[in-house]
Parts: C-alpha cells; structure tokens; sequence
C-alpha cells in the first residue's frame, strides 16, 4: 500500500517551511532597497483589510493624581462606533510652563492588565503588578525618566476585556478572544489588527493636541503582542520616529507554525504569502529601530529570532541606515531588557533635557 499523510498539522508544517515569501528582501544597495519598499508596503498594509469609521472621541477625563514624580490621568475615547477605549497618560510633574516633551506610545502585550502592566498598575492586594513576564512597567519607567507615555488596551484585553464583563457569553469562554476578533473581523474585511491601529491613531491624535507634547518627536515601544504592535503602529503611522521593539522577532514559519507564538491579534490574511517578519520590520528602514531579544525566551527563541534579526541589520544596510539599527541581546525571559530604551529615545526623540 502506498503511504500518505492524513495529518493537517503535519501538511502545515511542511507547508509553511516550504514556503517561500514573494517579496523576501535579495536587494544589497539603496536603490534596490527604496524600489522594494515601494512596491511592498502598500501591498501589506493592504491585508489590513478596511479602516473603521471615524468618530469624534469626546474624551472625558476620568481622574488625575500625582505619583512616582509624575502628573498621571486616566481618560475616555470613542475610538469607533459603538467603541470606547481608557487611555493612560503619564507626564513629568517638574514641567516648565510651555515645556513640551517627546511621547512614546506604550503598546501591552498579552496579559489580563492590558495596559495596566507596562504602566505599573498594580491591583494585587499585596501591591504587586502583572510584572513577571512580559509587562515590566517600561511605560512607567520612560514617564520617570523624563518622557511624556500614554497606552490604551487592544481588544480583549483590560478594560476591553468582554471575559470581564458581567453577562459574558458561555459560548465563547475559555476561548482565545484574539482569535474570536479575528474571525469576527475578517468576515467584515477587515482584521483586529486594523481596527487596534485605529484605535491607536485615535489615541496619538488626542495626545498630540496636549500642550505639554512635542509632536515632533514620538517613539514607540511594546513586547510580545505589544512588539506586533510597536511594528504595525511604526508602519502605519510615520509620526512615529523611532521604535523599540521588545520580544518580537521571526521566522514566521517557527512562530506561526511551530510553536504558534502569535494570534488572530497579530497577523492579517495574506501577510507570510508576501514578506517574512524580518521584511515586515525592515520596510521601517531608514527610521531608528531598537530590537530587543531575550537569550532564554521561551516565547520567540533566540536561536530562531537572532538569524531573522541578522537579516534585519541587512536590510537596514541596503537602505543606507546601518547605524540607526540597534539590539538589545539581554540575559532574560520574555520580558523588557531596559538595558538601551532610555539612551536610544533620549537620541532619536532629542531628549533636549538630558
């Protein structure tokens, strides 16, 4: 008898390591790299899939306190229709009058506190925050080292958490609600990931018409899901002049089909038919980029993650930006470095108080 294979999983696995992107970067000079990037990133902002509508935010501010040095507030937003979002915003107290400061939108990564973690909110009774894997406050810890940070939460998580919700639907629980949102969305033509960039665009325009920012200068930074996020809020929106991105590195064939390390938050329908994640992050060049891997994470492998990065540096050289491509190879889990986010924004944003 002959042999064949009735098993998806392994048909998938020789699929995707197989597979071959269409637009994986072979270019080596400036030219070369410019012309790929023209022709690549409006196809893979494309698999977003469409925009959501705009809506007028009416923010309302909720609360305001002073703690850690810094002046913190908590607001509303409408973000879509039918859609409201909390944002945190952190600022210096010690501010001069008509002193504006570089932003950097913090983005969360999986975790029940969404936003809460990477800005140091604690609601454990003992004091502590959701700071041992991946959310290691580094929204709060650039607010004290002098920076303007502000995060919302993605869908499904924090305060947009629905499994937190009273009259939470039984048929859904226990389920991954990234990969409900993205069957919910792609039916409609559109991708969770789409409608969390909206969300963030709604967030960014808000913080800039704050006095006290310098809209000239804003970073962004996130781990983990928050990576995914730091990748498509840089490509999506070219006010943000440099970015940190914590723990999130390729292939997609290891994350995507071996250890599946991503989730319907992060990828949108056609995106591994074009470009691998080191193309994805590479049409970012020539903007600063700071890439944070950890030797023994156990999420994104460093044995996986470290050559995806080389190739990185790579693309970053054909386009003539070698120089603005920085790594963080930490010895750590799956969790911020922190050991060059200070110094890399205080030189890209012009941390003019240093």
């Amino acid at each position: 008898m002959t042999t064949r294979n009735l098993n998806p999983y392994l048909f998938f696995d020789q699929l995707g390591q197989n597979h071959k992107p269409k637009y994986t970067f072979k270019g080596k000079t400036k030219a070369q790299f410019s012309a790929w990037q023209k022709t690549v990133l409006p196809r893979v902002l494309a698999t977003l899939g469409e925009d959501p509508p705009q809506v007028d935010p009416k923010p309302e501010l909720i609360a305001q306190w002073n703690e850690d040095g810094l002046i913190k507030q908590r607001w509303v937003l409408d973000v879509q229709p039918g859609l409201a979002a909390t944002l945190l915003l952190y600022r210096p107290e010690n501010l001069t009058t008509g002193e504006k400061r570089p932003a950097i939108m913090v983005c969360h990564g999986h975790g029940h506190l969404g936003k809460d973690g990477p800005m140091g909110n604690s609601y454990a009774p003992d004091g502590r925050c959701n700071s041992t894997f991946i959310n290691r406050a580094y929204g709060l810890q650039l607010a004290k080292a002098g920076f303007v940070t502000y995060a919302i939460d993605w869908l499904g998580f924090g305060e947009r958490n629905a499994k937190a919700k009273p009259h939470y639907s039984e048929q859904v629980f226990g389920r991954d609600p990234c990969n409900i949102y993205y069957l919910n969305t792609t039916i409609l033509n559109t991708t969770v990931l789409a409608m969390n960039l909206h969300d963030a665009r709604v967030a960014t325009d808000f913080v800039c018409k704050q006095k006290f920012v310098d809209t000239t200068n804003l970073g962004v930074m996130g781990g983990s899901l928050g990576g995914t996020m730091t990748t498509w809020v840089a490509l999506t929106d070219k006010r943000m002049k440099a970015s940190d991105i914590i723990c999130y590195q390729g292939p997609f064939y290891e994350i995507a089909y071996r250890t599946y390390n991503v989730c319907g938050s992060q990828l949108t329908p056609g995106l591994f038919s074009l470009v691998d994640v080191a193309d994805l992050q590479g049409l970012l060049a020539p903007r600063p980029m700071l890439m944070e891997i950890g030797i023994h994470d156990s999420c994104f492998v460093a044995d996986h993650t470290i050559p995806e990065y080389r190739r990185l540096e790579q693309i970053y050289a054909a386009a003539g930006a070698k120089d603005r491509i920085e790594l963080d190879l930490f010895l750590g889990e799956h969790g911020w470095g922190g050991n060059k986010s200070k110094p890399f924004f205080r030189k890209y944003l012009h941390a003019k108080w240093h």
